[in-house]
């Protein structure tokens, strides 16, 4: 009986890291997809490229995952057409998905 009660926190404190490490997860993968909606908006086909490589082999291979970054590609995609927005320089994007790519890596380090 002593027993069981340690065990029952480890599991609830396992079950909470994994939800926050998920949730980590998919904000980072949102981030690139968002990243890669704007590449492809702004006909930047090289960081397009990139972007989507960084996410074939940096995250999980699941369909939630691939939905997020869809979503938020198409989003993305959508709101610099309506928006207006000025397109960032190849630069300036290139080190903005370098910095997702580090947000995504750090989510993920067993993908690696």
């Amino acid at each position: 009986m002593k027993l069981i009660a340690p065990l029952l926190a480890l599991a609830l404190s396992s079950l909470s890291h994994a939800a926050l490490a998920a949730d980590q997860g998919k904000a980072a993968v949102s981030a690139l997809g968002e990243l890669n909606g704007i590449a492809l908006a702004c006909q930047q086909p090289a960081l397009v490229s990139r972007a989507r490589n960084i996410i074939v082999t940096t995250a999980p291979k699941t369909r939630d995952y691939g939905e997020v970054f869809e979503n938020a590609t198409n989003a993305a995609y959508l709101e610099q057409g309506k928006s207006k927005t000025p397109c960032p320089d190849a630069v300036t994007l290139a080190a903005r998905i370098a910095a997702a790519e580090k947000n995504l890596q750090a989510a993920f380090p067993v993908a690696q």
